[in-house]
């Protein structure tokens, strides 16, 4: 491609749902796809447990749906979880086709397949504990090998160009594309193209604990509100029962499958197994329930951790199964085939975000959305274990069908003006984001957390409302740097977050408040309009 800012299509984000989009475009189409960073930092990399699909004898699409529908509290839509489920197997074997290596199953099961938290029959397909890190590697190599697709890291979206941003200002309300920062130079480039692809992943950074990248700060979420997007369910924030808990190292996940393959959660102190007290599923649960439990339990004992063992497992067996953890625990004085590791719920999914239809549209012609960034109505109120690869590949698919489809009613971007850099100056003020950023994620942690209260969720309000003056003040005066973008779209979704939380009068899935514990009768989103 002779200039990458100017493309057919522009996709922002190179995880499994944008890579997923560009080699179903590419054949037709020249493609952009901008990195934050590296192409391999997004989340999709960090996935350790797999890709739930039905491929074992006796297993059915029903039974996958009943499964998300259950662990999503009936917030889900049904017509967009059949959608997923349906699409699932043949998105498995696309993968296969590209080099994903998926662990084998024994005799005539041709892959093997592990069972997790809420899931009724063994559907997990997996690369031993680090299925993302293949398919993320195997989406790269593609695309890299694609002369049709123009991969540019180290771009950090600012925002999108939308039509106030025309030279000529049509009203049409439309995106032609988006501003980026480039790393290197610290200059703003405009990137434009008929068609737009968000898959920026989730918002996990908002919070103190998370198993979420770095770079999870809910970019294309606050882009697209700003752009006039609805988005939905912001209160649905799941925290994963079991992440490492060790002073040096923040955000380490201890995947589902350690549960899955009979690990159990004991109390440090008493030696206790307490999840068999809370729900007749014991360390199965929903991620939800598990993640209240541990919470419940380490509060009750004035705890900082209890214990996940798997210790009582043959010790091949662990290390079979769980290679890249062994290893990884080892390094820090943990034998997990002898000894229990210390774990504690962190955030680890966005379930709420974007609305799109089934074809990844958004509210705005010219503008998709695909991945953890997007609430398409498959996880409802608490995503189901090994779901968020599958959504980003069956909507990564379903987004670059409709462009191609749709291609001929797509217009050609018209003239746009590019980035402003004369009204902004260098800051030495690096001090004032730093602060910002430590406390929006310390008090999203303490007050709207796992169990939330009205009056804690106003406190977070706020200090929102005090934080977005100052940063927005900040905004207007300096030039923009990465970290900025990133604490601006950081306190926008923790404003979404808590006004889709206090918008909610009941506990339901993912979202437990004390003031309102009963789950009502009807499900209903919580939609938020621009």
């Amino acid at each position: 491609m002779s200039d990458p800012r100017q493309s057919d299509v522009l996709i922002v984000g190179s995880g499994a749902a944008g890579l997923t989009a560009a080699l179903n475009l590419a054949e037709r189409f020249q493609v952009t796809v901008l990195a934050k960073g590296r192409l391999d930092e997004g989340s999709t990399a960090w996935a350790q447990g797999g890709i739930a699909a039905v491929l074992e004898p006796g297993d059915t699409f029903e039974n996958h749906i009943e499964d998300t529908m259950v662990a999503g509290a009936g917030l889900n839509d049904r017509a967009t979880v059949e959608f997923v489920v349906e699409n699932a197997p043949a998105a498995i074997e696309r993968l296969a086709e590209l080099g994903v290596p998926f662990n084998v199953g024994d005799g005539d099961e041709r892959w093997h397949l592990t069972r997790e938290g809420g899931h009724s029959h063994r559907r997990i397909v997996h690369v031993d504990d680090a299925t993302g890190r293949a398919v993320q590697e195997a989406l790269i190599a593609a695309a890299q090998a694609h002369p049709n697709i123009t991969l540019v890291p180290d771009m950090v979206a600012v925002d999108l160009a939308t039509s106030r941003h025309e030279l000529r200002y049509s009203g049409a309300g439309r995106v032609w594309g988006a501003y980026a920062l480039d790393r290197g130079t610290g200059r703003v480039a405009l990137f434009t193209a008929r068609a737009t692809v968000l898959a920026t992943g989730g918002a996990g950074r908002t919070y103190l604990f998370s198993t979420a990248p770095g770079g999870a700060t809910g970019d294309g979420i606050a882009m697209a509100w700003r752009a006039g997007c609805r988005v939905s369910n912001m209160e649905m924030m799941q925290f994963h029962p079991t992440c490492l808990y060790n002073l040096e190292v923040k955000n380490f996940l201890i995947t589902e499958a350690v549960r899955g393959e009979g690990g159990r959660l004991l109390n440090p102190r008493t030696g206790h197994r307490f999840m068999p007290d809370i729900d007749p599923r014991a360390e199965l649960a929903p991620r939800d329930v598990v993640a209240r439990a541990i919470d419940a339990e380490i509060k009750r004992f004035g705890l900082d951790y209890v214990h996940l063992d798997i210790s009582h497992m043959p010790a091949d067996f662990v290390r079979g199964h769980f290679p890249n953890i062994h290893d990884k625990l080892l390094g820090l004085g943990i034998d997990m085939t002898r000894q229990p590791i210390p774990v504690v719920p962190a955030q680890h999914y966005t379930c709420g975000g974007i609305v799109v239809d089934l074809d990844g549209r958004t509210d705005l012609p010219g503008l998709y959305a695909a991945g953890e960034c997007t609430e398409s109505g498959l996880h409802g109120a608490n995503r189901l274990a090994s779901n968020s690869l599958l959504e980003c590949f069956v909507f990564g698919e379903a987004a670059a069908q409709h462009i191609a489809t749709h291609w001929d009613e797509l217009a050609p971007p018209p003239p746009i003006r590019p980035w402003d850099e004369s009204r902004v100056a260098d800051s030495d003020e690096e001090v004032v984001i730093k602060q910002n950023w430590t406390e929006i994620r310390r008090f999203m942690w303490n007050y709207v957390g796992i169990v939330r209260t009205t009056k804690r969720l106003e406190r977070a309000q706020h200090r929102i409302a005090m934080l977005t003056e100052e940063v927005n003040d900040y905004y207007g005066h300096f030039r923009v740097t990465p970290d900025l973008i990133e604490l601006r779209n950081l306190l926008q979704s923790a404003e979404l977050i808590v006004r889709c939380a206090l918008h909610r009068k009941e506990s339901r899935g993912l979202h437990y408040t004390l003031d309102y514990p009963e789950t009502l009768p009807e499900a209903v989103d919580t939609v938020l309009v621009p």
